[in-house]
């Protein structure tokens, strides 16, 4: 029967069954810190995302990326073996 009340996810089942073990005193802290990580993760990938647009706005290489056209296995930075005389470049 639809009662008209969206159904919890099962973390959030879950969540709320270890909130509700601890004591009162105890849920508040451990609720700020869930919000405090939640909020520090977004700033976090606020701030990467500004330092890449930076970075490709002034041309600048971005650290640990590989040349244009490179990616993944392609790039194997200064693990690459050495390159012999009659190799072309990639």
């Amino acid at each position: 029967m639809y009662t008209g009340v969206l159904l919890a996810s099962a973390k959030t089942q879950v969540f709320e069954a270890v909130l509700g073990f601890l004591p009162d005193w105890v849920q508040f802290p451990v609720l700020a810190l869930v919000v405090l990580a939640v909020v520090a993760s977004w700033v976090v990938k606020v701030r990467r995302r500004l330092a890449r647009r930076r970075a490709s706005r002034a041309g600048l290489p971005l650290p640990g990326t590989a040349r244009p056209g490179q990616s993944g296995a392609d790039f194997l930075g200064p693990y690459a073996p050495p390159r012999r005389q009659g190799d072309r470049p990639a």
